[in-house]
């Protein structure tokens, strides 16, 4: 090969696009958020190849059963990258992990971030993880470690992606889930912050065809556009553990909430897929969940979103959680107790169906029914009624 008698300018990884030093720069940000997350079984500090845990910590289980979560934020990075407000997405990124544990009874114990990014910006990055770290220490999960990565080239430089997982533990005896529901059971919903993390590309698609900008006032819902697309996802996590060991399955209490079957059963995280497709995964085959769309209304947000674009109710339903962020199936003698435990830990909590045994004379068909999803043969969800006005 013939080599030029002009050797090329030297190429060095800041000129093609990394910035190492930016790199610690973010970490030196950051690394006081992220160490206030860690419990005395954390072991090291913050920058390990590998974050540590003390797993001596799990001999207070007698048959411990691990259960592991990983997701991410989906398109609503790119609203947090319009409006160059980056401390809230780390709340949607713990409540769409963590979150998905606790459904089981499981107590989070610690977790890891990824954030690729086209150019690191210390501050923008400390944002992140200072929000990750917020709401880890609000679920009571250890953030033990994570990764930066500069991704020139393939990422814009003002652009990024984060995502994460988390790991927790559960009795097996203690383990709620589709095996606990019976006929009878009732559905408590809680209440979202608004849209959460789920369905930001069917948003961005209306509001980008109606021409409304994020500085848009919209009187409706008492703020800027931008301001309420940015919202926060509510993370659960030690609000349902809390009602969960309140009222336990498996006994352990003077009153009839502890007896041996009495208590919540099982929880379901309503995200991509809505409602009922969630609600789904959680009931066993046989049983059918109605739930009253009577027994709440709509919160401004999925109204706008709904008549800004015209869209289907179906649709929506699919596609947005509509003002439930999460249930909760619970045996009906702890029912009206648990909705008041909830709303005195600052979750506006309320009634909105029950469990029956499927009766296949009155299934009906369409939109309104739904069995099973996402790989899960279980049982059936009726939404039923007109939503409040």
């Amino acid at each position: 090969m013939t080599q030029s008698a002009h050797p090329p300018q030297a190429i060095t990884y800041a000129e093609s696009g990394v910035d190492v030093e930016a790199g610690d720069r973010a970490v030196e940000l950051m690394k006081a958020a992220v160490k206030a997350t860690h419990t005395p079984q954390v072991v090291g500090g913050v920058g390990g190849f590998a974050g540590l845990f003390d797993a001596k910590a799990l001999t207070r289980f007698r048959a411990p059963y691990m259960a592991t979560s990983t997701d991410g934020v989906g398109t609503k990075v790119a609203i947090a990258q319009a409006l160059d407000v980056h401390d809230t997405i780390g709340w949607d990124l713990v409540g769409m992990v963590v979150d998905d544990i606790v459904v089981v009874g499981a107590e989070p114990l610690f977790m890891t971030d990824y954030i690729a990014t086209g150019r690191v910006v210390p501050e923008r990055v400390a944002d992140i993880v200072r929000g990750i770290a917020a709401a880890c220490e609000s679920a009571g999960t250890a953030l033990v470690g994570g990764e930066t990565a500069e991704h020139p080239g393939l990422l814009r430089p003002d652009e990024y992606d984060v995502a994460g997982a988390a790991t927790g533990v559960v009795e097996a005896d203690e383990l709620l889930g589709p095996d606990r529901v019976r006929p009878g059971d009732v559905l408590i919903g809680m209440a979202s912050s608004g849209l959460h993390s789920n369905g930001y590309s069917l948003v961005r698609r209306v509001v980008s065809v109606a021409g409304w900008s994020l500085d848009r006032d919209v009187p409706e819902l008492g703020r800027t556009l931008g301001e309420e697309l940015l919202e926060p996802t509510r993370v659960y996590a030690a609000d349902v553990l809390d009602l969960a060991r309140t009222f336990p399955v498996n006994g352990g209490r003077d009153d009839d909430a502890g007896a041996t079957g009495q208590g919540v059963r099982a929880f379901t995280h309503v995200t991509g897929g809505g409602l009922a497709a969630n609600l789904a995964r959680v009931l066993p085959s046989g049983l059918t969940a109605t739930v009253e769309r009577s027994t709440w209304s709509l919160p401004p947000v999925f109204q706008l979103v709904s008549t800004l674009g015209n869209v289907p109710l179906a649709d929506l339903e699919r596609t947005l959680n509509l003002g439930v962020g999460m249930i909760a199936v619970v045996d009906p003698s702890i029912a009206d107790r648990a909705v008041e435990h909830l709303e005195a830990r600052g979750v506006p909590s309320w009634v909105l169906g029950s469990v029956q045994a499927t009766d296949p004379a009155t299934v009906g068909s369409g939109p309104d029914w739904v069995q099973g999803a996402k790989g899960v043969d279980g049982g059936l969800v009726h939404m039923a009624g007109d939503y409040a006005s």
